[in-house]
């Protein structure tokens, strides 16, 4: 039988069941949000353009778009209300997915610069979801909250965060 090097045991065999799931929330919060906001804030700086490119969006329905994608992304960012905010970014993603067949006849530099490629909302819409249903973690304005509010009640309601 083969000897394992100790230093393989130590990288991989003994921390097998050690996982970094609290960094790798705040991490896909962070990378997500960056890209949505980043979206939002070049619809904004283009609102124009954008509606008229947009099939059969008012230009305040747009700007409401843009105001949803804005605020949901720096919500999901502080990890504040994240489930909350991520409601209206899904609904957001797959109203974009509906439209995204249609805008085929949209100007090439407006299409490049305001639609997704497709597949783009789908991928959002997987990450939102994962988001919804895991959680903020415990790196999060969220989960701050959540600490103080059970401390105040004083109850062992703290041994439910803990576990968590």
């Amino acid at each position: 039988m083969t000897k394992i090097p100790k230093w393989f045991q130590n990288l991989f065999m003994i921390n097998v069941g050690h996982t970094y799931s609290n960094l790798s929330r705040l991490f896909l919060r962070l990378f997500t949000g960056l890209m949505f906001l980043q979206l939002g804030v070049r619809q904004m700086m283009h609102l124009n353009e954008f509606t008229h490119t947009a099939m059969g969006l008012s230009e305040t329905a747009m700007a409401a778009i843009v105001v949803i994608e804005i605020v949901c992304s720096v919500f999901i960012i502080l990890g504040l209300l994240t489930r909350f905010a991520l409601l209206p970014s899904i609904g957001v993603m797959i109203y974009a997915e509906t439209i995204m067949p249609s805008a085929t006849n949209v100007a090439g530099a407006a299409q490049q610069m305001f639609f997704f490629e497709p597949g783009y909302p789908i991928m959002f819409l997987g990450i939102f979801v994962y988001m919804l249903l895991a959680g903020p973690g415990k790196i999060s304005l969220d989960y701050l909250i959540a600490i103080h509010t059970i401390s105040e009640k004083d109850d062992e309601e703290s041994e439910v965060l803990e576990k968590a």
